[in-house]
């Protein structure tokens, strides 16, 4: 029996099948563009990254030249500006490949945060100097003394240890959680530096990854794409500089709480109350968080009542875990104190510090305490952002409740004197999972990035060339090239780039007329 002819068009449709959609058009280019930007920031921090005095890298012949001769620095400083501003290229370059946001965006997204975040891991530390402060406060502990009652100044040579002078005398502002954490890795490394710091990046590593699980899925119980939002996320250089290059510990303070907030999304309110009151024993600042898990708890349509029950047993159980965490450590709720520590209490980009940058400005040229009213305008912006924590709780949409959430958080960041660029990594996890669109929105998030990621490379710099004779002379001129050399970059891939000016500036990619890298 002979086979049956196909007709003509099915003929077609067997030798000529539709071509399959690539979801992620050859992300090899910036995944290494990125790889090669932070790799310049690893070589870059070893002439310009924090480094403790009491370190034996100060024996290397390496670091010797690039930290104390003036060519050495210089090409530090080079580095560091074009390695942190061609990550931020590669983050803007691999969300343009993506034609369709969906598992091949998400391996693309892991390879970038891998491969991005390898070199990092192995950096002096840049654009902070907490680490040193903990490995401080980790030897506090170890040597006895009550870190919420005494400053570092307490230990011999203190000095050595790196951490700024503002931690000399300060309490420390953590919870107990991560007073253990500081005691465990100081005493396992015996104060060595580097070891410490090594360690320190592995707690923060495991933050990341709480972050990598969780933000897409609590984006795709809000119906968002949970691929964009990780890459929003996670490859983002300012998630990664922040919680890898700089170790900070709100990488686990922020990995903790979105962990917490999806068991608690998903009913299974214990287990996520007792991970957000362990990011609270981090750093207390996700407290906030507490009063949205109890609505959370009470249920959508829940009355004013069931909603005041739930706020107490939610406040009452967080409560009696962080309680029971003081019992054990014997040190109480000292991190109370601790919250005001002295630090930097207004920058000029924050709106309400320059705000009464501008009230002080103008009341001292009359002859007039400007300051003092100054810090009626901090004040004043610190209610502000009380009053819509309350609005945000009290008023709003069950359905929007994350969003209610993330809004609130904002407050606090945004109307304080002082923004550090790591509070706006608090935000851009929250903002992802509940819905960043993809117009004025993200167009302002790559604006943000760019912003912090200039200030960052320009503003933290460990900057000490002996042959000058003023070093904050040198300081000065070292910071204005890098912020030249960053400043420049960023211009390029706003206005001339031809792959990246359009994000900026318009709506629709156009049509490229012939290929570009």
């Amino acid at each position: 029996m002979t086979a049956p002819v196909p007709a003509p068009g099915e003929l077609a449709a067997v030798k000529s099948p539709e071509p399959a959609v690539v979801e992620v058009d050859n992300p090899a280019s910036p995944l290494l563009a990125g790889f090669v930007g932070s790799l310049f920031m690893a070589f870059g921090s070893v002439g310009v990254g924090w480094l403790a005095q009491a370190s034996e890298l100060w024996r290397l012949p390496v670091f010797i030249w690039m930290r104390t001769e003036g060519l050495g620095v210089a090409l530090s400083i080079v580095l560091l500006a074009i390695g942190g501003m061609l990550l931020v290229r590669a983050w803007l370059r691999l969300g343009q490949r993506v034609k369709v946001w969906g598992p091949a965006a998400r391996k693309a997204t892991l390879q970038a945060v891998a491969l991005w975040g390898l070199p990092m891991m192995l950096s002096v530390p840049l654009f902070s100097r907490d680490v040193y402060a903990y490995i401080g406060q980790g030897r506090l502990m170890v040597e006895g003394f009550n870190p919420y009652e005494n400053g570092i100044s307490a230990l011999s040579n203190y000095f050595q240890l790196g951490a700024d002078k503002m931690w000399t005398e300060a309490p420390v502002p953590y919870g107990q959680l991560f007073l253990w954490i500081e005691q465990f890795v100081v005493w396992s490394t015996n104060v060595h530096p580097e070891a410490s710091i090594m360690l320190f990046r592995l707690v923060a590593l495991c933050g990341v990854i709480l972050c990598i699980i969780y933000v897409p899925k609590l984006a795709e119980l809000h119906g968002v794409n949970p691929h964009r939002a990780l890459w929003l996320t996670a490859a983002n250089p300012l998630f990664l500089t922040n919680f890898i290059a700089s170790v900070h510990n709100d990488a686990l303070m922020i990995g903790l709480a979105l962990a917490g907030l999806y068991y608690c999304a998903t009913r299974r309110m214990l287990l996520g109350l007792v991970l957000v009151t362990l990011s609270i024993s981090v750093k207390p600042i996700t407290v906030v968080f507490l009063p949205f898990i109890g609505l959370l708890w009470a249920g959508k349509n829940a009355g004013w009542v069931r909603k005041f029950l739930f706020w107490g047993l939610t406040a009452a159980i967080s409560l009696g875990i962080l309680y029971a965490l003081s019992l054990v450590n014997g040190f109480g709720f000292g991190w109370i104190n601790g919250l005001s520590a002295p630090g930097s209490i207004w920058i000029w980009y924050a709106p309400v510090g320059l705000l009464g940058l501008i009230v002080a400005s103008i009341l001292d040229a009359f002859g007039l305490d400007g300051w003092a009213l100054a810090k009626w305008v901090y004040d004043a912006g610190k209610v502000l952002a009380v009053g819509i924590v309350a609005w945000q709780i009290f008023r709003g949409d069950h359905d929007r409740l994350m969003r209610r959430l993330t809004l609130a958080f904002a407050a606090i960041v945004v109307l304080a004197p002082m923004i550090q660029s790591w509070y706006v990594v608090w935000l851009i996890p929250l903002f992802a999972i509940t819905g960043i669109r993809d117009d004025w929105q993200v167009k302002a998030l790559y604006f943000i990035v760019s912003f912090f990621m200039i200030y960052a490379i320009s503003d933290q710099l460990d900057v000490f060339p002996y042959q000058a004779e003023d070093l904050g002379l040198a300081l000065a001129l070292a910071r204005i090239a890098a912020a030249v050399i960053a400043v420049l970059f960023a211009l390029y891939l706003i206005f001339l780039d031809p792959r990246t000016k359009w994000l900026f500036t318009k709506t629709h990619e156009p049509i490229p007329t012939r290929p570009v890298i």
